[in-house]
């Protein structure tokens, strides 16, 4: 029986496990290993959510705050990413409902900057719209939405960040297209 080697996403999930397994047990540099491996996807995700850049910093920070504190009850059921989507979506959730710094989170997701084309701007212009439709939806409208097209996830690995079915993310892709096509 001879062995084989692993995958680079094998590897990369293991070396993941193992840098889990020592924060748990008060290792900071692990910890701070986590945080910097994972930071582009927490404010990545923040800004996508929310649409607007200082919003997704905090969200970023308060994220990094909240994994500190929780990471010990990271049980290893889902993997470490899918875990982080989903404190990162929560935290998402409660700045919105606290209403901080707006009132509304309809900023540009996309940017238009003075020196762009006019093309480049009415692309951007109708971009910041669909994303602007999108946060408008209903909130499991909006994350499998988001969770689909914006992250370019699988329904299966959107369904795992929600804790749904892979048939529910379908479902509510499907929904939000019908209402998307209503507003737009």
């Amino acid at each position: 029986m001879g062995l084989t080697a692993a995958s680079p996403i094998e590897a990369a999930q293991a070396a993941t496990r193992a840098l889990v397994v020592r924060a748990q047990n008060g290792d900071g540099e692990a910890f701070a290993e986590l945080i910097e491996d994972h930071y582009d996807l927490i404010h990545r995700t923040a800004w996508k959510w929310c649409g607007n850049r200082d919003d997704a910093e905090d969200i970023a920070q308060d994220v990094c705050v909240k994994l500190g504190g929780a990471i010990a009850g990271f049980d290893g059921r889902s993997a470490f990413s899918s875990w982080v989507y989903r404190i990162t979506l929560n935290a998402v959730r409660d700045m919105q409902r606290a209403g901080k710094r707006r009132g509304k989170y309809a900023d540009a997701y996309a940017e238009i900057a003075p020196e762009d084309q006019p093309a480049e701007q009415e692309d951007a212009a109708t971009s910041r719209q669909l994303w602007a439709a999108v946060r408008a939806l209903p909130e499991k409208q909006r994350d499998a939405v988001l969770l689909v097209y914006a992250e370019e996830l699988s329904h299966a690995a959107a369904a795992e960040i929600m804790g749904i079915k892979e048939a529910t993310v379908s479902f509510h892709v499907h929904e939000a297209r019908k209402t998307l096509r209503g507003l737009l």
